[in-house]
């Protein structure tokens, strides 16, 4: 089975809240609520996969050094097992804005099993919990 690396984050906003987007119609997973990132491309580390993904879907700028190694998840799907790092980043320039169809919202750590989530990001929300 083929092992997909995907590059996901935690955005916390000031007063706490995590960033979740949307997954919009037509692509796999349609409807469900994730972390932003995305798939980490050849010859990139997780942390650069990120800091273009945030520019290409939410218009913001970050850098690596705003990404703290937070957790990761390992998950088999039908077709590929993923391995998704999860990173937490509390500064950036900009505001995010849907750049790809996607709904975001701010949500409070508490309230993250009220969105319906991918299987790979459901072991996730309890470490979020704790740590915020």
């Amino acid at each position: 089975m083929k092992t997909l690396l995907v590059s996901a984050v935690a955005l916390i906003d000031i007063e706490g809240r995590v960033l979740l987007a949307q997954r919009p119609e037509g692509k796999s997973l349609a409807g469900l609520w994730e972390f932003p990132g995305g798939k980490v491309e050849e010859g990139e580390t997780p942390e650069s996969a990120l800091v273009r993904e945030l520019h290409e879907e939410l218009g913001i700028e970050t850098w690596n050094s705003c990404l703290a190694p937070l957790t990761f998840a390992s998950h088999s799907y039908e077709e590929f097992h993923l391995l998704m790092p999860l990173f937490a980043c509390r500064k950036w320039n900009g505001i995010p804005q849907p750049k790809e169809g996607q709904v975001l919202k701010w949500v409070r750590p508490l309230d993250l099993r009220d969105y319906r989530m991918p299987p790979a990001d459901i072991p996730l929300i309890p470490i979020l919990r704790e740590w915020l």
